[in-house]
């Protein structure tokens, strides 16, 4: 019972000083901002140099590429060449998992080598014949001035 009215004067108590806390609020009495001091100077000053640089951006980045445009398409291309290969095992390691596949994939390489074997190695004149397939691409691919100076 007594903790029962301790309750009810302190929720009294706490009502009457929010409304009298409402009634005694008038524009005039209200507290003013502080004057704007060093410290929002110093955010001011920060917030341009960020927004000039921001600005300023894609410039700084056009130089830095023109600057170091082989390195950057050097390195990109390395990137680009190991992760084409790492992709490449996988394909080759998940094909190589797959039953009968392996064995048979073997199968057609050794079929093919000694085919290739028997076709081009085992004969002089099939040597010939081959070397001059091949210098016959070189002219292809590299042209005609740069093949001569090759052989």
């Amino acid at each position: 019972m007594e903790t029962e009215l301790q309750q009810q004067q302190y929720v009294d108590a706490a009502s009457r000083n929010r409304i009298e806390a409402l009634k005694g609020s008038e524009a005039r009495n209200l507290p003013m901002l502080p004057p704007a001091s060093e410290a929002e100077d110093q955010w001011q000053r920060i917030g341009r140099q960020i927004s000039t640089f921001l600005a300023q951006l894609p410039e700084y980045i056009g130089r830095f590429y023109q600057e170091y445009k082989l390195p950057i398409i050097s390195f990109a291309l390395l990137v680009i060449t190991v992760t084409a290969l790492r992709i490449f095992l996988a394909v080759l390691n998940a094909i190589n998992d797959i039953p009968l596949v392996s064995p048979i994939l073997q199968f057609i390489g050794l079929g093919y080598t000694v085919w290739f074997t028997f076709r081009y190695l085992l004969k002089g004149s099939t040597r010939q014949e081959l070397a001059g397939e091949i210098r016959s691409l070189q002219k292809q691919i590299l042209g005609r001035q740069e093949s001569q100076t090759l052989n």
